[in-house]
């Protein structure tokens, strides 16, 4: 799906977005992984600012980066909420670019289902992430479970037609062989969602 295309199919669902907010069983997940979050944050995929509830006001300083206006729009209104420090870039992460060891924490939530190139992605947060540094990731993909990855496997063109995004990537190992160091790992809903606590490694 070309970028123009797939910028115009989110920015359709901003309000989907918006209402998942809320969501009751993802809330316990992103409460979890954004309390580990300080320090100067770039969070990748920022879409409706559904984790701002869960930052530490006191000890953070949000950049939230997103390739659609209308997702922008949105987090800009939720931020105004909440009385911490943000910043916004409308740019696809993609081409995006920031000087090493640049941020405390990097944050991605949902989002990695949707870049073409999830591996190079996970190199530059390796980057762009200092040395003492964490990358917090909450993400979907492929199951556990034989029956459910084979059928996620089948219907993964359809779902990126429809959704813009893939359900059938293994998080795990997309992780894994990347220049970051995972340093805890934890899956549910038959290995569908991934909590991923990661530091860079700049060796």
């Amino acid at each position: 799906m070309k970028k123009e295309k797939l910028i115009k199919k989110f920015d359709k669902q901003v309000k989907m977005y918006e209402n998942n907010r809320k969501n009751a069983t993802l809330l316990p997940w992103r409460k979890k992984l954004i309390k580990k979050a300080y320090g100067n944050v770039l969070e990748v995929g920022v879409g409706a600012g559904a984790n701002f509830p869960f930052y530490t006001k006191e000890t953070v300083q949000v950049t939230g980066v997103d390739f659609s206006s209308e997702m922008i729009k949105s987090a800009k209104q939720s931020a105004s909420n909440y009385h911490f420090h943000t910043e916004f870039l409308e740019e696809d992460v993609d081409h995006l670019t920031f000087a090493p060891n640049s941020f405390d924490c990097i944050v991605s939530t949902l989002s990695l289902c949707s870049y073409a190139k999830p591996h190079e992605l996970m190199n530059k947060f390796n980057d762009w992430c200092r040395e003492d540094g964490t990358v917090l990731l909450m993400e979907h993909g492929l199951s556990s479970n034989l029956f459910l990855s084979y059928t996620q496997k089948i219907i993964d063109p359809l779902h990126k037609k429809i959704a813009g995004c893939h359900c059938n990537r293994d998080i795990g190992k997309i992780v894994k062989h990347s220049d970051l160091q995972i340093k805890n790992i934890e899956t549910y809903w038959s290995g569908i969602l991934y909590l991923i606590w990661a530091i860079p490694n700049k060796n």
